[in-house]
C-alpha cells in the first residue's frame, strides 16, 4: 500500500466524519486523546472489573451478608471476558504494528 493510497483513505475518512455526528480530530486532539487515550480507559475498566469482582468473593468468602454466589460468578465471569477481550485486542494491535513496520516503502 503506497503513501497516496493511505492519504486518499484518510481524506475519504475526513469526508465522511461529519455525515458520522463527529467532527474530524486534528493531529494534536488525536495524539492526546485518540486511541491512547482510549486504551487507557478501556484498560483502566477492565482493571476496576477484576478489583470489583475480586473484592465481591473476597466478601463472600467472608460470609458478609448481601452478596450471592451467583453475583460473585456473574462478575467473574464479566471480568474474565473483559481481560480476553482485552488480551485479543493487543494482539491485534501487536499484529498490526508488525505488518506496517514489515511494509516495503
Amino acid at each position: 500500500m503506497s503513501i497516496s493510497s493511505i492519504e486518499s483513505v484518510l481524506q475519504q475518512m475526513r469526508a465522511l466524519a461529519p455525515s458520522m455526528g463527529s467532527a474530524p480530530a486534528s493531529s494534536g486532539e488525536a495524539a492526546a486523546g485518540g486511541f491512547a487515550g482510549e486504551l487507557q480507559k478501556s484498560l483502566a475498566r477492565i482493571s476496576s472489573a477484576q478489583e470489583g469482582a475480586y473484592g465481591q468473593a473476597e466478601a463472600f468468602e467472608m460470609g458478609k451478608p448481601g452478596v450471592a454466589l451467583n453475583d460473585v460468578m456473574v462478575d467473574m465471569q464479566k471480568a474474565n471476558i473483559a481481560f480476553q477481550t482485552g488480551l485479543q485486542v493487543r494482539n491485534k494491535v501487536v499484529a498490526a504494528y508488525q505488518e506496517v513496520m514489515n511494509m516495503s516503502a
